[in-house]
């Protein structure tokens, strides 16, 4: 197993973790994460170091996709950078469905994955956009 994951293994890592990030399924959102992790953007930071830390720091996120009515989300991969044998960053474009089929423009992020045994986890998220 090394960093040069296939495309198709990372966009069925990011689908899964999409469904589970607009249904709301913090378990299924916990098991996309590697412990302990990180997530940065402009105005703040937050570490976990738990499955039930990544789930308490996702609660808020599935009221807003169901306030949006987002019903899909898709991960566009923008680019994939190998960083060791077994990290790579991979940059994303979210882009979503709302309940009555219309796209709604996403945010963008890079994602730093540690690949195991079972596939791709997160590691580090960085909001870019």
């Amino acid at each position: 197993m090394n960093a040069s994951t296939d495309l198709d293994t990372l966009a069925d890592f990011f689908d899964r973790y999409g469904v589970a990030l607009t249904s709301g399924d913090l378990p299924a959102i916990a098991g996309c994460y590697a412990l302990p992790g990180l997530v940065v953007a402009d105005t703040y930071s937050f570490s976990f170091t738990s499955a039930a830390a990544v789930a308490l720091s996702f609660v808020g996120a599935a009221p807003d996709y169901q306030d949006r009515e987002l019903v899909a989300a898709h991960a566009r991969i923008e680019d994939v950078q190998p960083v060791s044998a077994l990290l790579t960053m991979v940059a994303v474009e979210w882009e979503f469905l709302d309940s009555r089929g219309q796209a709604v423009p996403g945010e963008r992020y890079r994602y730093l994955l540690r690949i195991s045994d079972d596939g791709p986890l997160i590691c580090t998220v960085v909001r870019t956009g």
